[in-house]
């Protein structure tokens, strides 16, 4: 796990521009520092390690090989299998390395290597026999490829602070992803190439770049699209259940390939208590097991009770944190600039301090249950589009055990007409009445009808259940790749590696090909991982129905003194001067929490977020040093 930077340019590149990006990304890579250059320095490749495997000098980088030279981070967890197929079509090894053995394949198959690499990566190899860059991120997006390219110029990097070291990569902001992102936190940051940034780019999950270093034009394409097999569409619970517990079994045992110490994060519930029983029952009880839990005792949001379940059958040795709000604040600076842009609730604050507990604790690579809920249908909205694809005649019965398991899952009759009402009306209406807990309430009319016009639901695709469509596009495009951006930086934060099991592209293709019936039938949430986790998770755990997933007692914290602060955001001048705010909506949400209506803790997380963004992030870019990349 390690940050990569690099400048391509139509003359020579400042040496000191390459050194002040891999300065930016030193947290992602404290083991060792690389830095190379062409000849003619038109090319400029650098690297920050985090070493875990071969965690010897000879797993330097950038790493030549031949006419190829590569900056990669992230990990290939099949390099074993693959370099023992290269070895034996004659290739020769001289590190131990899963770098190494992405050279000897784009050697040997050229960028068609992509599609066999099962593992997360961002990766740039230069192909000095081609004259091309070729560059690529895994199929999750679990590692981040930023880039800019303009007239003479293409530069990437790991992180947006890299980039914007430059001179020539502008800072300026768009406000309207930035507003979408806060009504909808799915959307607007990471469901598109292009970013907050208007000069900065991104590679989506499943893609590849090449860089013509001649012209220095570029072109994108997709090195990977998830194919169903329709001969699963027929298989039942009990072949599904077996199926899918031998895959997640073999992508919990390739995630466990490591030469420094791996443990787990723990919550509560079924997704990383699944990875921790199946690590056991691969490691064996003799290896020691640590695992890592942030709690929030004396609240509801407190997991303990279903985590010390999980701990206890896997004799796992536990570490614990307990987030607060007085440590949000305290922490706040840091926090966001490790972040690099807003984050949607208090969840990610505690993700943070469980990184940085694992870091005290000197374990470095970390499991964790990502991506569960989106590809398996782990959240209660998912009912909707289920219920949806059903036949009308089955829909009934379905959608009576649904409510009576998941009482908040499907919209009341109320709720339905509220949401069906013109979103002009909708708005006049809070604004006259002082009511509602929308955040489009609180932008200037214009910018909310944008944003929510922007934020609707696209039509299913041909051929998908609404449900399957829902799990794609919440996997690929909006909600898990906000989640996993998440994750890369509170982990690289704490110079900390973390392994998604369930973000194997055999575990999407496998759940995705399935009736949708043994995703969310008989009433449950992720039946098909209940079902294949039988015998392996402590029972509590597996047949807990609520999901509360990793959040701290956010409208707690408000009265613990976040909403104090997001007063003082409010009534500071620049929060009118922004110009997209109605101020007054705002000054009534606060009036309306400290009279007791604690669940507005939730939206003026927002405002809040936003504007200590501008002042933690952008305060702190524009008062850093910049350079010239010529």
């Amino acid at each position: 796990m390690c940050g990569i930077a690099g400048i391509v340019a139509d003359r020579p590149v400042n040496p000191l521009a390459l050194e002040l990006m891999a300065g930016r990304l030193a947290h992602r890579g404290p083991d060792d520092q690389g830095l190379w250059r062409s000849g003619d320095g038109r090319v400029a490749l650098g690297h920050r390690r985090l070493s875990v495997l071969d965690t010897s000098a000879a797993g330097h980088q950038p790493m030549e090989r031949g006419h190829l030279i590569t900056v990669f981070n992230g990990e290939i967890y099949n390099f074993v299998e693959l370099r023992a197929e290269l070895a034996g079509l004659g290739e020769v090894f001289r590190t131990h390395s899963d770098t190494e053995v992405i050279l000897a394949a784009y050697d040997r198959w050229g960028a068609e290597c992509l599609t066999r690499f099962n593992g997360m990566f961002a990766l740039a190899i230069l192909d000095r026999r081609r004259n091309v860059l070729v560059c690529a991120r895994d199929r999750f997006g679990e590692k981040p490829f930023l880039f800019a390219a303009r007239p003479g110029l293409f530069a990437f990097a790991s992180e947006y602070k890299a980039l914007l070291a430059l001179d020539e990569v502008g800072r300026d902001f768009d406000v309207v992803p930035l507003l979408r992102f806060a009504h909808r936190p799915a959307t607007g940051l990471d469901d598109g190439r292009a970013t907050l940034f208007p000069a900065i780019r991104q590679l989506l999950p499943g893609e590849r770049l090449e860089l013509d270093l001649a012209t220095l034009e570029w072109r994108v394409d997709r090195y990977w699209t998830l194919a169903r097999d329709p001969a699963l569409a027929g298989l039942d619970m009990a072949g599904a259940a077996e199926r899918f517990r031998e895959l997640l079994t073999d992508s919990v045992r390739l995630r466990l390939r490591s030469d420094v110490p791996v443990g787990s994060c723990l919550s509560g519930g079924l997704d990383s208590g699944s990875i921790i029983m199946l690590a056991r029952g691969l490691l064996g009880d003799d290896t020691p097991y640590h695992v890592f839990t942030g709690r929030f005792p004396g609240t509801k949001a407190d997991e303990w009770e279903y985590a010390r379940h999980t701990a206890e059958a896997a004799g796992a040795i536990v570490h614990q944190v307990e987030p607060s709000a007085a440590g949000l604040l305290a922490d706040l600076p840091d926090f966001l600039w490790a972040n690099e842009l807003p984050v949607g609730s208090a969840s990610q604050y505690a993700q943070y301090c469980v990184f940085r507990l694992a870091k005290e604790a000197g374990v470095t690579v970390l499991l964790d249950g990502q991506g569960a809920d989106e590809i398996l249908g782990g959240y209660e909205q998912y009912f909707a589009r289920y219920l949806a694809g059903l036949p009308a005649g089955e829909r009934g019965a379905e959608e009576a055990a649904i409510r009576a398991r998941y009482p908040g899952a499907l919209d009341t009759q109320r709720q339905a007409l509220s949401k069906a009402l013109p979103p002009r009306l909708r708005h006049w209406l809070a604004r006259v009445g002082g009511r509602g807990s929308d955040l489009l309430f609180g932008l200037a009319p214009d910018l909310a009808l944008r944003v929510a016009a922007a934020n609707a639901p696209p039509p299913v695709p041909a051929g998908w259940s609404p449900l399957a469509a829902e799990l794609l596009r919440d996997s690929f495009t909006t909600h898990l790749p906000v989640l996993l951006r998440y994750g890369d930086r509170n982990s690289m934060a704490h110079s900390r590696e973390v392994r998604l099991p369930f973000c194997d592209h055999r575990i999407a293709e496998f759940a995705l090909s399935l009736n949708p019936r043994l995703l969310m039938g008989d009433a449950q949430t992720k039946r098909l991982l209940r079902e294949a986790m039988k015998g392996i998770l402590p029972e509590p755990v597996r047949t807990r129905w609520n999901k509360q997933g990793f959040l701290p007692p956010q409208d707690a914290w408000f009265a613990q003194g976040l909403v104090d602060e997001a007063e003082r955001v409010i009534e500071d001048p620049s929060f009118a001067a922004a110009g997209c705010w109605n101020v007054g909506w705002w000054r009534g949400a606060v009036r309306r929490f400290r009279a007791g209506e604690t669940h507005l803790g939730w939206v003026l997380w927002r405002p809040l977020m936003i504007e200590s963004w501008r002042r933690c992030f952008l305060g702190r870019i524009a008062a850093e040093v910049s350079v010239s990349a010529f």
